[in-house]
């Protein structure tokens, strides 16, 4: 059996496979800090990437968001090779890396054309991208939806049934929305259900991705810990999101979501990247830490070397 993820060094993860990621993450019991980052803004730290950043918090997994696997980019990151910019970032990290590819509906997404969030082609979730990212290096594909891309449940069970009937051995497939991406009528307890969830498993999931309690309305910590109950009874895993800027909170919110998120049953935490724009708040992610599993194993995971 693969050692637990939060005892896990660099050098362990080089011949991980899928199962040894996801069976480390189970063995790991509520402890897995997921830290999405974006690099198509300014680093926090101009020269250093954000995900490099979050990983010297604690983040154990390493969620690239509007990364766009034709034209990767990653600010801070010293000069590679297209193909090489996942790699790369692990070899700097020593961290297990995934990305987010969404299902979008092409008229909602078009709205968004003058704003952050706004699509490119490599973003989408395609078998082609997904593809792609299996041969980047990328170690889970993420099929969710940014603010306002019009990302709707059926099209995330569509773009997950094509991908896992050619990936399914290959990345860790995880599905779900930490937000409603624009789409009427799937907003607060109607972003996910169990009805939901038994079509992404069936279509192919590993990963349920839920709301956190406490994110948006009418997500409470009962109804998050029914769904995660759910999910583990049909054999898989779960991660709870904040996805509505409250990694730009203060830390005394940070720490109850994550008890709230402890108490629901999750596998993974994860902490948005909106604190500053492109990652959580620095002080959020020790925090969010230290809640779910003490100072012992976050000073831990923060200094490990990547030599290791």
């Amino acid at each position: 059996m693969a050692k637990r993820l939060l005892d896990c060094v660099a050098s362990d993860f080089h011949n991980f496979t899928k199962k040894d990621y996801l069976d480390a993450i189970a063995g790991s019991e509520g402890r897995v800090l997921a830290c999405e980052c974006i690099g198509v803004t300014m680093p926090v730290l101009t020269d250093v990437t954000n995900a490099e950043f979050a990983a010297s918090l604690g983040a154990d997994l390493l969620l690239l968001n509007m990364f766009d696997v034709n034209e990767p980019v990653m600010g801070g990151l010293p000069k590679v090779a297209a193909e090489e910019t996942v790699r790369e970032l692990k070899r700097l990290t020593g961290r297990m890396i995934g990305i987010n590819l969404e299902p979008v509906e092409e008229q909602k997404a078009s709205e968004n054309d003058d704003t952050l969030w706004a699509m490119s082609a490599g973003r989408k979730a395609t078998v082609e991208n997904a593809v792609r990212a299996a041969e980047m290096g990328v170690d889970m594909v993420l099929l969710t939806g940014n603010p306002g891309n019009g990302v709707s449940n059926r099209a995330i069970t569509d773009s997950l049934r094509a991908i896992s009937a050619r990936l399914k051995d290959k990345l860790i497939l995880a599905a779900g929305k930490m937000h409603a991406s624009g789409v009427p009528g799937e907003g607060g307890e109607h972003i996910i259900t169990r009805g939901d969830i038994d079509e992404f498993i069936d279509a192919g999931a590993d990963i349920i991705l839920l709301p956190a309690p406490g994110t948006v309305p009418g997500i409470t910590m009962e109804y998050v810990r029914e769904l995660v109950a759910h999910a583990h009874a049909r054999g898989v895993l779960t991660i709870t999101a904040i996805g509505t800027s409250q990694e730009g909170a203060d830390t005394d919110t940070i720490r109850r979501i994550a008890l709230m998120c402890k108490m629901a049953g999750t596998d993974i935490h994860h902490i948005g990247d909106t604190g500053y724009p492109g990652m959580a708040l620095p002080e959020n992610i020790m925090a969010y830490s230290i809640a779910i599993r003490g100072v012992r194993h976050t000073y831990h995971r923060m200094a490990a070397s990547v030599n290791r």
